[in-house]
Parts: structure tokens; C-alpha cells; sequence
């Protein structure tokens, strides 16, 4: 991965935001990050839809990428293809085993660039939020698109080596702690309690930068 010289900074790129709603009747919580990148709507839109693309900043994905159709991320969640604009928006399911949640991603022009918009909606599971609030999800999107800035860049292909490994750097790190504390600001704005926000911040810290004891079951 090219070095971060400014990981704080970087991550200080992504607005965040908490918001509480509701799906069929269940609660939902909602983490909406907003970042724009230098570069024009076509262009970020194929990086974020074009299946040869998108291994090189995120993960490989196969299935029928079209409306109805199923997608899978190597190793990660897969879906429905819900909906499709080209090249304004499009929605997702986000399947992980029996866990549901959604996904739509929204482009808009913005100044020299676009924005970028990512709302993850979710059942609340009151344990897991108190454990670690927004931050579980939240941090996972911070690390894709900062890999998504460092391709548009430079059009890099992230070295998955090095990827795996980000989190244990002192870059990684910085980048983690900045991305995690900022969602326990967004979810205080949305009601949260401060104290308890903090803590889930940090145990999510903590979940990101950790590394797995030997032989500890996965």
C-alpha cells in the first residue's frame, strides 16, 4: 500500500453520519460516509461498478452484476443487486451468513470532483451496538475508500500483502483510531450516550488493530 504520510488526514477526508430508521418495521441504524474525490463522475463510477476495477482497490467479485442479479466479494459478503443508475446511484443488499443489511452508493458532482455517498443501513442488535457502535461498520468503509483515493490517484493496484498487514502499521493505526472516533461523534449526534459511544470507539480500536492469537478460534 503507498505509504500515508498524513493518515489522520486522510481519514478526516470522510464526513460522517449516524442516523436512526426503520425497515419493515424494525429498527435500523444507518452510517453514512460522504468523501469526494478528485475526479469526474464516469470515472468513479467504473471504478465502483466495473467488476476487472474493482479487485484493484477493493476485493475480486464475481456473480451477474445486474439488476436481480447476485454478486459475492471474495472472502466477504455478497447480495441482490437492487437497483442501478448509471452513473448516479445503485443499491445492494449486503449478506453476511443470516445477517441482512443494505447498501446504496450515491455520485453527485462536486466542485472539480464527485461525492461519493455510502449509506449502510442495519437491523440493531442492541449487544452488538453497545459493543461496538457504528465503528464495526464504519471503519471497514474507511479503509475501502481510502484504497479507493489511492487508486483514483495514482491508478495503483493495491498489493493485497500489504493490505492485510495495513492495520498493524502505525499509519494504519492513526488511520483506525481517527475513522473510529469520528463514528462515535456521529452516533453521539444521533442520541447516543458519550461515554458509551467513546467505549465502543475504542473497542472497535481495539477489534481492528489486534491481531488474532495463535491457534485462536475464528
Amino acid at each position: 500500500m503507498p505509504l500515508l504520510t498524513d493518515p489522520a488526514g486522510i481519514a478526516g477526508l470522510v464526513v460522517r453520519e449516524v442516523r436512526s430508521g426503520a425497515r419493515d418495521g424494525e429498527a435500523t441504524r444507518i452510517a453514512v460516509a460522504r468523501r469526494s474525490y478528485p475526479t469526474d463522475q464516469a470515472d468513479l463510477w467504473d471504478a465502483l461498478t466495473n467488476s476487472a476495477r474493482i479487485p484493484r482497490w477493493f476485493l475480486p467479485v464475481s456473480g451477474e452484476l445486474e439488476i436481480g442479479g447476485r454478486y459475492q466479494l471474495e472472502g466477504n459478503a455478497n447480495g441482490v443487486i437492487e437497483e442501478c443508475e448509471a452513473p448516479r446511484r445503485f443499491a445492494v443488499t449486503w449478506e453476511m451468513g443470516p445477517r441482512v443489511s443494505w447498501l446504496t452508493v450515491t455520485l453527485s458532482p462536486s466542485g472539480d470532483g464527485t461525492l461519493l455517498q455510502l449509506e449502510h443501513e442495519a437491523p440493531v442488535d442492541p449487544e452488538f451496538w453497545a459493543q461496538y457502535g457504528p465503528g464495526a461498520v464504519g471503519v471497514g468503509w474507511d479503509l475501502a475508500l481510502m484504497g479507493l483515493g489511492l487508486h483514483l490517484a495514482s491508478s495503483a493496484v493495491l498489493d493485497p500483502a500489504e493490505v492485510l498487514t495495513f492495520h498493524t502499521t502505525p499509519e494504519g493505526i492513526a488511520f483506525i483510531r481517527t475513522a473510529a472516533e469520528g463514528w462515535a461523534d456521529a452516533a453521539v449526534a444521533d442520541g447516543d450516550d458519550p461515554t458509551a459511544a467513546i467505549t465502543a470507539a475504542n473497542q472497535t480500536i481495539t477489534f481492528y488493530t489486534t491481531e488474532p492469537e495463535d491457534g485462536a478460534e475464528s
